[in-house]
């Protein structure tokens, strides 16, 4: 039996994963019920907010690699602490922006701290809770879809009025608690070895487990995060722009309720005969909801449908590295798929929102996501789950 010092030290360490997995997503989805405030004030396109939401996606992409070697060379606690203090510096900074490409820039540097935090927690995960390493990392993931929820389902129902309707002071007040957050975190006792240099190794692009993975995550980072960016312009065509809060709380609190019940059964669900194509095709399904649907009885069923399997596809392909590989080589196919993936899960809604832009419709945006998805589903249909294989 645990003595009551253990079982508060272990609530610190599950508390300070739980905060800082909130922090992997809620700066990245702030921006997407923000969006048309920020758009109306610097005057900018389609294209540009898009990427105020999907530029973060970009560069965890494009850090997936670099993290890996700073955990490598300072440690995995210490990339931790940095990472965390960049997101939370540059997503306040983000408030005093005097136009669009400041906005960017800063959005660009906060996504480089989030990329380093994602590969970051998972290493320190096995240090900081040798004896409850799964439920330490069930925390962590339960964090970031809550950070989804909490950045794109509340802040319009929430944060904004507590600040008076000023976009920028709900940025600077929310990045707040990520700069208070990141002395704490070198708080807890490290425990076993230093990894080596052999884990330095950088992802064997040669895999094919890793295209087939990386591809996958593209398709839906690039459907979940891009319909948050654009959910308000779909919204507005179809003369439901009032409706904006409610269906971004819906649709984010389907992910957070879908990783709760993950936690107790991805082992089960990783066992479904053709799950990816099953998430593939649900996404198409939702996407053409949204594309032919008018009223909101359709549009809501949509939506959760969408958030469930996007949230499903993301777990599984997290898990699956791990399951498939020994350590040294989970960490190096992990890296390359998240390159690949967040890479991908960029530039589509960037494409979507310029073909929106170039055609005049918001209806350009689903039309690129249900390509992309619908280009995955025979690699979906063709890639197992069942961690034996």
């Amino acid at each position: 039996m645990l003595s009551p010092t253990e079982v508060l030290r272990r609530a610190g360490i599950l508390l300070l994963l739980w905060v800082a997995g909130i922090y992997m997503r809620a700066p990245i989805l702030i921006a997407a019920p923000l969006g048309e405030r920020i758009r109306d004030d610097l005057g900018f396109g389609q294209t540009a907010l898009g990427a105020l939401t999907t530029l973060p996606v970009f560069m965890l992409g494009l850090g997936a690699l670099p993290a890996a070697w700073l955990i490598g060379r300072y440690g995995a606690r210490n990339t931790l602490v940095a990472s965390v203090l960049l997101t939370g510096v540059a997503s306040m900074l983000r408030a005093l922006a005097p136009d669009i490409a400041v906005l960017l820039g800063l959005t660009a540097a906060m996504g480089l701290g989030i990329a380093a935090m994602q590969p970051a927690l998972p290493a320190l995960v096995g240090r900081w809770c040798p004896s409850f390493v799964a439920l330490g990392a069930a925390i962590y993931i339960n964090g970031m879809m809550l950070g989804e929820f909490v950045g794109a389902g509340l802040t319009l129902p929430l944060l904004l009025p507590a600040v008076g309707g000023d976009w920028r002071s709900a940025l600077a007040w929310f990045s707040l608690p990520a700069i208070a957050l990141s002395p704490l975190l070198l708080g807890p006792r490290l425990h076993g070895k230093r990894p080596t240099q052999r884990t330095r190794g950088l992802p064997a692009f040669d895999d094919r487990l890793l295209w087939r993975f990386g591809l996958l995550l593209g398709a839906t980072a690039a459907t979940f995060f891009g319909m948050n960016a654009y959910m308000g312009v779909l919204l507005e065509r179809k003369a439901l722009g009032d409706d904006l809060a409610t269906m971004l709380f819906a649709f984010n609190l389907t992910q957070l309720v879908t990783s709760i019940v993950l936690v107790f059964a991805v082992r089960h669900v990783l066992r479904l005969p053709r799950l990816l194509a099953l998430t593939c095709l649900a996404h198409i399904i939702g996407l053409l909801g949204f594309l032919l649907a008018d009223g909101l009885a359709l549009l809501y069923p949509a939506a959760v449908l969408l958030s469930l399997t996007a949230a499903l596809q993301l777990i599984v392909l997290t898990a699956l590295p791990p399951l498939l590989r020994d350590a040294d080589s989970a960490g190096r196919l992990a890296a390359g798929m998240l390159a690949v993936g967040y890479i991908l899960g960029f530039a589509a809604p960037i494409a979507a929102g310029a073909a929106a832009d170039a055609l005049g419709s918001p209806y350009a945006v689903v039309a690129v996501f249900l390509a992309f998805n619908t280009a995955v589903l025979p690699l979906a249909w063709t890639t197992r789950t069942d961690p034996e294989y």
